[in-house]
């Protein structure tokens, strides 16, 4: 049969032989990348007589093919279309083209195969047997996953493809959610008849499950949103429409019963706004308790409310309205109409649809729309994209331990067009919000659930990819200031000033922040880090707001404006160890030496004072620069720096200090001077460790010369003479050059 929801009309489309029954259907899917396919009008139904039959939209049977002995208990296309996975009463499970030509038999047991579903990449299959559920790769000798799923008959299953999650329903009563290595992330309560239907939300934010009279709405952690009781017998199928907003779902009693999803909640600073209808929101301002109406043409699809503006997408339209006037919200139509994912930042907004990513600004304009080879917008997440107010990036599907970054405004890929890759696959990213282009940083967590940041601008030098937390489960930036929030094993860990790990990281420690946040249990998911509160989500679905200090957001404010004074004062007013650190990062960054000193004895970080000191008393500019940057790690840069300027004594004796020494004697035969100097400091170095040489080039260049100290002590001072004669013509005139303005 035909139902349109909308207009209650039912109309038959095929009638099967009397004594042979339909058991389940599927449509073939919409298409991948915004192409549509050109069976995109069809589906496949199995039956009781052991086939399965290709039926075009208007009930043409294109083909009927024989499967199995018994009844053919499922059907599934995979997520491109390019082939058929079917399982029976016979125990087996065979692959088949999209043509129905059988490919392979994947799986022969001895017990009915209630259910199937494919793997996000279409190269696995999950399939039921009896209490166990089994994970075969379609690849001949890959090693196949099987556990046991639950205490009686595993009846029904579905695999998501964005979050790549496993939900299992059962006679045992009980839904279970899985991850994709059979790894139990939640199980539920027993409910009272056995559990017939299970299914996901395209987006994979939801799920529902069917019993007897019974339908739930969970989110995808497994805690249960809505608990309905229709009078329908047991519910034995569901499907979700392709935009989520609407499910339906096949009764006992012969009906079908439809489903809206209603009450969805968004919230930002003072601002409470709820889904009441499917075309109405309500804006309540805690404030001052006014509330308003928001009507929309069509049904609300997908909102996001942040940094001062609602975005709502309908079927067919795009709503922005500014939380200063609710009244005159700024319209659009939508090409695609189904968007799955709206994400904000300051200056714009991004949505994602079937056929492509679009940046918009508030105004409505279309800003790009980027794109890059083999682009699968389907199964892009808020954990997989990330925008900032000049820099869009996403971790491929292909290849995860990929980030495409992009600039907002031009759509072009960052950079010299090559993608961020690590080592492992990664989960979740990440970009800072605030601050210059040239410094925006992406955080991200991959599979070992390590925290990684790196910068995001890749020109020439590659800026490392640096580890500063394990066991991270979630994390968030603060909208306002770059601070970073992740929930790390059984804490909070909030980085104050995650830069730190470019300028001194062994300070890192200090300008962190710890709370002990064992309440919210190891899957607590953090939903906004927005001015000082942390809003978390429990894996009960419960909601803890948390407050993070102040005071850091304001150091912030006050270093971005370079207003070093007040940022001191603020340190003294506070007296608190880590806002020092925080400062003491902040002035090495921006090269204020006077503020980091300060900064560094409040913190009785001695021997960096006297370092920073040393460095306030060297001659020249360049020697002050390299030598900062020597402070934070950057030797290869430092002695770049150091050359440029023609420096070539101090770039070799920085190198004799780090105990560089090849590459301090390969700068003074190249520089064909000092090689004296070199091997003098070298054989001083042996001989307080009562070593010999032994490397050939030093025995080399060692051959009949003699150290003479008195000479190389006299060479040294005339380096450091013509370095302050040089600083001090510079400073001459640049004084004239001022007269003369």
């Amino acid at each position: 049969m035909k139902w349109n929801p909308v207009t209650s009309e039912t109309t038959r489309v095929l009638k099967l032989p009397d004594d042979v029954y339909p058991l389940d259907l599927h449509w073939f899917p919409r298409g991948i990348g915004g192409k549509k396919q050109s069976q995109a009008e069809s589906f496949v139904l199995t039956s009781s007589d052991g086939k399965f039959h290709l039926i075009s939209k208007l009930g043409r049977v294109e083909k009927s093919v024989e499967a199995h002995w018994g009844a053919v208990l499922a059907g599934r296309w995979n997520y491109e279309g390019t082939a058929l996975v079917t399982v029976g009463e016979d125990g087996q499970v065979k692959i088949w083209s999209k043509s129905g030509m059988l490919r392979s038999t994947l799986a022969q047991q001895g017990t009915p195969v209630y259910s199937v579903s494919w793997a996000p990449d279409s190269d696995k299959v999950l399939y039921t047997s009896g209490q166990q559920l089994i994970i075969k790769p379609l690849q001949p000798n890959a090693k196949v996953l099987q556990w046991k799923g639950h205490d009686g008959l595993v009846l029904k299953t579905d695999w998501n493809a964005v979050n790549g999650l496993i939900l299992s329903a059962g006679e045992d009563c009980r839904y279970k959610v899985w991850d994709s290595f059979g790894r139990a992330l939640f199980s539920c309560q027993p409910h009272e008849y056995p559990l017939t239907a299970i299914a996901w939300a395209p987006d994979g934010e939801l799920f529902a499950v069917g019993s007897f009279n019974t339908l739930r709405l969970c989110d995808k952690t497994g805690w249960s949103y809505a608990l309905e009781k229709p009078n329908t017998g047991s519910i034995f199928a569901i499907s979700w429409s392709i935009d989520g907003t609407q499910l339906a779902g096949a009764c006992g009693n012969g009906q079908v019963i439809f489903a809206h999803v209603v009450e969805q909640h968004w919230e930002w600073q003072n601002f409470q706004i709820t889904l009441v209808k499917r075309r109405t929101m309500k804006v309540h301002n805690v404030i001052n308790d006014a509330v308003d109406l928001l009507e929309f043409r069509d049904r609300v699809i997908k909102a996001s409310l942040s940094y001062g503006y609602l975005v709502v997408s309908t079927s067919l339209q795009c709503y922005v309205f500014s939380t200063r006037n609710w009244n005159t919200p700024l319209i659009f139509d939508l090409k695609e109409g189904t968007v799955s994912l709206i994400l904000q930042a300051e200056r714009h907004f991004l949505l994602v649809d079937g056929a492509g990513l679009y940046l918009y600004s508030y105004e409505g304009r279309l800003i790009s729309s980027p794109k890059y080879p083999g682009l699968r917008t389907d199964v892009l997440s808020a954990l997989t994209v990330s925008l900032s107010s000049d820099t869009l990036a996403l971790r491929d599907k292909a290849d995860e331990k990929v980030i495409y970054i992009f600039e907002a405004l031009s759509g072009k890929p960052l950079g010299d067009g090559k993608p961020l890759t690590h080592k492992t696959e990664i989960v979740e990213i990440a970009l800072d919000q605030k601050g210059l282009t040239s410094e925006r940083k992406i955080a991200f967590i991959d599979k070992n659930r390590d925290l990684f940041i790196t910068s995001v601008k890749r020109f020439g030098k590659e800026q490392k990819i640096v580890k500063i937390g394990t066991m991270v489960q979630s994390l968030a930036w603060n909208d306002s200031c770059n601070i970073l929030c992740g929930i790390q094993d059984c804490r909070l860990t909030v980085w104050y000033y995650p830069n730190t790990v470019y300028v001194d990281r062994d300070l890192l420690p200090k300008t962190l922040c710890e709370k002990d946040a064992s309440e919210f249990s190891r899957s607590g998911q953090i939903v906004s880090f927005v001015g000082s509160q942390v809003t978390i989500r429990r894996a009960d679905g419960s909601l803890v707001h948390l407050h993070v200090s102040p005071y850091p957001a304001i150091l912030h404010g006050h270093v971005s404006s370079s207003r070093w004074q007040d940022g001191l004062r603020l340190c003294r007013f506070v007296k608190d160890q880590t806002l020092w650190a925080c400062l003491a990062a902040m002035a090495v960054a921006h090269k204020d030496m006077s503020t980091a000193e300060i900064a560094y004895a409040a913190i009785g970080e001695i021997d960096k004072v006297q370092y920073i000191n040393s460095i306030q008393e060297l001659p020249s500019k360049e020697s002050r620069l390299a030598h900062m940057l020597l402070f934070s790690g950057n030797c290869q840069e430092a002695e770049t720096l150091l050359l440029q300027a023609g420096l070539v004594y101090q770039a070799i004796q920085i190198n004799i200090n780090l105990y560089n020494w090849e590459r301090a004697l390969e700068l003074a035969v190249k520089h064909r001077t000092h090689v004296d100097t070199v091997l003098a400091y070298r054989r001083k170095f042996l001989e307080d460790f009562g070593k010999k040489e032994t490397n050939q080039r030093f025995l080399q260049y060692a051959e009949g010369l003699e150290v003479d100290w008195n000479k190389i002590k006299a060479k040294i001072e005339m380096e450091i003479a013509k370095e302050r004669e040089r600083a001090a013509a510079s400073a001459a005139g640049r004084s004239s050059v001022t007269v003369q303005q």
